[in-house]
């Protein structure tokens, strides 16, 4: 039975995601609101710059998983996702370089961007102090894919959505 929802899900995601066929021109909110370790520094870049079309595998493969059930430290659509898990998961099956495990290690990762230049791939950071505790990956029109929380699943939400437009918020292009 979750075969076929998540089937269906993928379907229906992947129908929206084409149909939103300029994503990559939105342009979300251009705060960046907590400071980055490598923003004072050049960027770490340990794998060549995304294609366009790498991005936007990205961001089918994230909405593909949208409903998969949420576990601390799951990093498998099996055993189940947490924040950082979902980044590593899709990242490692679409680019074949895995990003760092933590969402700390994951807001010094690539480079920052501002919230006008975001494009499917990219990841969204989020932190409500100094550090950066939530994560998830942009796929376009405002929209973002996240594993939330313990007893959730994983789902495409709004940044300006009333939750996550109170978030401080960072961009990062690997």
């Amino acid at each position: 039975m979750r075969v076929v929802s998540h089937r269906l899900a993928l379907a229906a995601c992947t129908a929206a995601l084409l149909a939103l066929a300029g994503c990559g021109t939105s342009r979300p909110p251009s705060s960046s609101s907590f400071p980055s370790s490598s923003s004072s520094s050049a960027p770490v870049r340990t794998t060549p710059p995304l294609t366009a079309e790498q991005a936007h595998d990205i961001a089918i493969h994230a909405l593909g998983l949208v409903g998969t059930p949420y576990r601390y430290g799951g990093n498998t659509p099996d055993s189940g996702f947490d924040c950082s898990g979902l980044i590593g998961y899709v990242y490692r099956n679409q680019v074949g370089t895995p990003p760092p495990r933590t969402v700390a290690q994951l807001n010094s990762w690539g480079y920052p961007i501002d919230g006008s230049e975001l494009r499917a791939g990219d990841l969204v950071v989020f932190g409500t102090g100094r550090q950066p505790n939530h994560a998830g990956i942009y796929v376009g029109e405002g929209r973002f894919v996240h594993a939330p929380s313990t007893g959730g699943t994983v789902r495409l939400d709004q940044l300006q959505s009333r939750h996550w437009s109170r978030q401080n918020a960072a961009f990062r292009r690997p």
